[in-house]
């Protein structure tokens, strides 16, 4: 059986700080993303949400944070099940990229 690329268990790593931190703006949005999308109209479940983050790959996963993990895999799932095309995505992130960059 082969290990995921989450699955760290028995492996000799940093230490986990296990201190508080304050949570930046976009971390808190896609928190609520995602209480939005699993709430009342159920368009993700958490069992999703933890299925696109294991799958992906390895690169990507020791390099996004935690939220952005969530945010990749949130955003996967929602083209998959064609609640949003990847043009639309693609789009709007090109969109914020630009007025990120103008400022």
């Amino acid at each position: 059986m082969t290990r995921g690329v989450h699955d760290i268990g028995g492996l000799s790593e940093d230490p986990v700080d296990p201190s508080e931190h304050d949570y930046a703006l976009w971390e808190k949005q896609i928190d609520a993303l995602m209480v939005l999308l699993s709430g009342e109209k159920k368009l993700l479940r958490v069992d999703e949400l933890r299925r696109g983050i294991e799958s992906l790959d390895i690169d990507a996963y020791n390099e996004l944070s935690y939220y952005e993990r969530w945010i990749a895999s949130i955003s996967k799932i929602l083209v998959e099940k064609e609640i949003i095309s990847a043009t639309e995505l693609s789009d709007r992130m090109a969109k914020i990229s630009t007025r990120h960059s103008d400022s």
